[in-house]
């Protein structure tokens, strides 16, 4: 089973410069997109609806930021949008595809600009409420894939410049903190249990990509999928937005 996660800036301005045909290529059972920027009903051409998926979208409450995507080749016996927090379900940040024992959840974490304090104390009100969310789907009889830009990178080896970013929002101590509990609590960074290399970044803030990388978009997955997880990369060949690719294979049959 192949997962393509893609946080876009943007989904009309990704397809432009080529995401769609790229995909078609890809034969991917699932495809994960993030920050559409747009709604569902500003999508006319069939482009965004190819004929072999199944496609449901979750727009931001005005249409024009956020917003999240999810394609499915086998139809789901659910779609699920937002995760029941009050405060954040009307931002389009979250939709989840569930099948008869696994869940594939598509996330856009909030963003803090650096010296923003109101939006970095929103952003990590939506970690808190996510953990504690993550940490209750565990005693479902299920297995979880949720695939996102999570707005944060994890250790060292995720971000290029680690000077220059040590007190950035996505860096902070807390933050980083926060992902270490998770990580501890039951769940698995996919993407590291095939690929330790230290040069692997999915985001240039500036959108030159020889300079400031992190490593912020990820597939977190239940520890029960620890084994299954076959093969990850990140696609750098084409840009289509600061944000590059994941694509993530599993041995798993839905």
């Amino acid at each position: 089973m192949r997962i393509i996660s893609f946080s876009a800036d943007g989904i009309i301005n990704a397809a432009e410069k080529g995401f769609y045909d790229w995909l078609i290529e890809q034969d991917a059972d699932f495809i994960c997109v993030q920050d559409l920027r747009c709604s569902e009903y500003d999508l006319q051409d069939n482009k965004y609806f190819p004929q072999d998926y199944n496609a449901y979208f979750l727009d931001d409450i005005d249409g024009k930021a956020n917003g999240v995507a999810i394609y499915c080749r086998k139809l789901p016996k659910a779609i699920m949008t937002g995760l029941g927090f009050a405060d954040f379900d009307m931002e389009g940040r979250y939709i989840q595809a569930d099948y008869e024992n696994l869940s594939v959840g598509c996330l856009l974490a909030p963003y803090a600009e650096p010296g923003n304090a109101g939006q970095l104390a929103h952003k990590l009100a939506f970690y808190e409420q996510l953990g504690g969310h993550l940490q209750k789907v565990r005693n479902k009889r299920r297995e979880f894939i949720i695939c996102g830009n999570w707005h944060l990178a994890h250790t060292a080896a995720d971000v290029q410049d680690t000077d220059r970013n040590s007190n950035s929002p996505g860096f902070l101590t807390e933050e980083r903190q926060w992902m270490n509990e998770l990580l501890s609590s039951g769940y698995i960074d996919a993407f590291r249990e095939v690929n330790s290399d230290q040069d692997e970044f999915t985001w240039w803030p500036e959108g030159d990509r020889g300079s400031n990388g992190w490593r912020s978009d990820f597939h977190i997955i239940s520890k029960g999928l620890q084994y299954t997880v076959d093969y990850g990369a990140i696609y750098k060949n084409k840009e289509f937005s600061t944000h590059a690719p994941i694509i993530m294979d599993y041995d798993i049959e839905i």
